[in-house]
C-alpha cells in the first residue's frame, strides 16, 4: 500500500482514482477543482479529499493527475497551491493528462529542480476504460521512476510502456489521436457507401470485420453509426483539442499529416452542427447532413 494523490475527478480521473481505493487498497486523498465532486469521491470510497493541490499530495509517494489541458496542468502543478509546492523530495508525480510535449518537458525539468521526478502519461481507452479499469498508458520520462509507479498504474490499466524520455508518452497519444482520426474517416465513408449502395449493413459489416478491414472503431461502433447515435465515448470537442496539439507538433517537427488536417476540418463541421458533445464517430453524421 502507497500513500497517493489524484487530482482531476472528471469522467476518466473520478473512476481511475476508485480503482487506486478499491483495487490498490491505496491510502488516496483527492483534489477538484469543483470541491462538491471531490466530497462525493471521498463519501463513496471512504477516503480522503484536500481543498488544493498543494495540501493533496503532502507525503505522497506518488501523485496522479488528470485534467484538460496544458493550461489545466500548469494551474494544478506551479500555479497558487499548486502540487509542486507541496511535493516531496523522491516522489513521483504522473499526468494522465492529454497535453502537449512542450509542457511535459517544461514540468519534468522543474520537477527534477525540486527534487522529484515527472512522468508524462496520457492513456486511451476512454471513459468506458476507466470505468472498467482496463486503459492503456503511455508513458514518457526516468526509467526508475517508471518502475516505482508502474505497480500502482495497473490498479486501473491492462498495459502500460515506457516509449522514451519526458514527452515521448505525449508523442505517443498523438500518434494514437491520428490512427483513429483516420479510421473513423474510413469507417463512416465505408458505412456511408454501403447504405447508398442499399447494402444489409450488418451483412457488409460481418463479411469485412474478419479480414484486413477490421478494427475497434469498427467492432465498436458501427452499429451506433448507422444508427445515428453519437451519445457515448470521446467527445468532438477533446478530440479536437487533442488534434490541435497533433497538428502544431507536427509543423514543429516536419511530419506531414494532411488526412489528419482534413479530417479536423470535418470535425469542425460537426460542431457547427451542434456536436461537440457527440462521440467522435460522429464523422458520419456530418455526411448524412450533406444528403439532407
Amino acid at each position: 500500500m502507497a500513500k497517493v494523490a489524484f487530482l482531476g475527478l472528471g469522467v476518466m480521473g473520478y473512476p481511475m482514482a476508485g480503482h487506486l481505493a478499491t483495487r490498490g487498497n491505496h491510502d488516496v486523498t483527492v483534489y477538484n477543482r469543483t470541491t462538491a465532486k471531490a466530497e462525493k469521491w471521498a463519501k463513496e470510497f471512504g477516503a480522503a479529499f484536500a481543498p488544493t493541490p498543494q495540501k493533496a499530495v503532502q507525503d505522497c509517494d506518488v501523485v496522479f493527475c488528470c485534467v484538460g489541458n496544458d493550461d489545466d496542468l500548469r494551474g494544478v502543478t506551479t500555479g497558487d497551491n499548486g502540487a509542486f509546492e507541496g511535493m516531496k523530495a523522491g516522489a513521483v508525480f504522473v499526468d494522465h493528462t492529454t497535453a502537449s510535449s512542450e509542457v511535459a518537458q517544461e514540468l519534468a525539468q522543474e520537477a527534477e529542480a525540486r527534487g522529484f521526478s515527472f512522468l508524462d502519461a496520457p492513456v486511451s481507452g476512454g471513459q468506458a476504460g476507466a470505468e472498467n479499469g482496463v486503459l492503456t498508458v503511455m508513458v514518457g520520462g526516468n526509467e526508475t521512476a517508471y518502475e516505482r509507479a508502474l505497480p500502482i498504474m495497473e490498479c486501473f490499466s491492462k498495459k502500460v510502456g515506457l516509449m522514451g524520455p519526458s514527452g515521448a508518452g505525449q508523442q505517443t497519444k498523438m500518434v494514437n489521436q491520428v490512427c483513429i482520426a483516420g479510421l473513423l474517416q474510413g469507417l463512416s465513408e465505408g458505412i456511408h457507401f454501403a447504405e447508398k449502395a442499399g447494402l444489409d449493413v450488418e451483412k457488409v459489416i460481418e463479411a469485412i470485420s474478419g479480414g484486413a478491414a477490421q478494427s475497434w472503431q469498427m467492432e465498436n461502433r458501427w452499429k451506433t453509426m448507422h444508427a445515428n447515435e453519437y451519445e457515448h465515448g470521446f467527445a468532438v470537442d477533446w478530440m479536437r483539442k487533442d488534434l490541435k496539439i497533433c497538428l502544431k507538433t507536427a509543423d514543429e517537427i516536419g511530419a506531414r499529416l494532411p488526412v489528419t488536417a482534413l479530417v479536423d476540418q470535418f470535425y469542425a463541421e460537426v460542431q457547427a452542427m451542434g456536436g461537440g458533445r457527440w462521440d467522435t464517430s460522429s464523422l458520419l453524421a456530418r455526411m448524412k447532413k450533406a444528403d439532407s
